[in-house]
């Protein structure tokens, strides 16, 4: 998580200048940043935060995905690929059944007793 009171902010529209340029001299492309936001690579995704409408990440922040994705981190940062509308879904189905059950049938140690 970004911690903007101590981390360095770079617009995303910057990201690609403060990284160094490929074999072939060309800049990494912007659409590959969004990308890094959205979807993630091999499950890790590049930290944002949005702060009007302009939407930002961290220098802290690329180096911790740059070494999620190299590996150099022994626990992997699992992502979680549930939109937020299918979170909401999912808690309100639990709580509908938890509302039909009752709280004593939902308890783990329950079926112990």
């Amino acid at each position: 998580m970004i911690d903007t009171a101590m981390e360095n902010l770079v617009p995303l529209r910057d990201v690609p200048r403060c990284l160094p340029p490929r074999p072939s001299g060309k800049r990494l492309h912007i659409s590959a940043v969004y990308r890094w936001t959205l979807r993630g690579v091999r499950g890790v995704r590049l930290e944002t935060v949005k702060i009007g409408g302009t939407t930002y990440t961290s220098r802290e922040a690329i180096q911790r995905f740059s070494e999620r994705l190299s590996g150099a981190d022994s626990v992997p940062d699992v992502v979680n690929p549930v939109s937020r509308a299918r979170q909401r879904q999912l808690e309100q189905a639990k709580a509908a059944v938890a509302n039909a059950l009752g709280p004593q049938r939902l308890s783990p140690d329950a079926g112990a007793r």
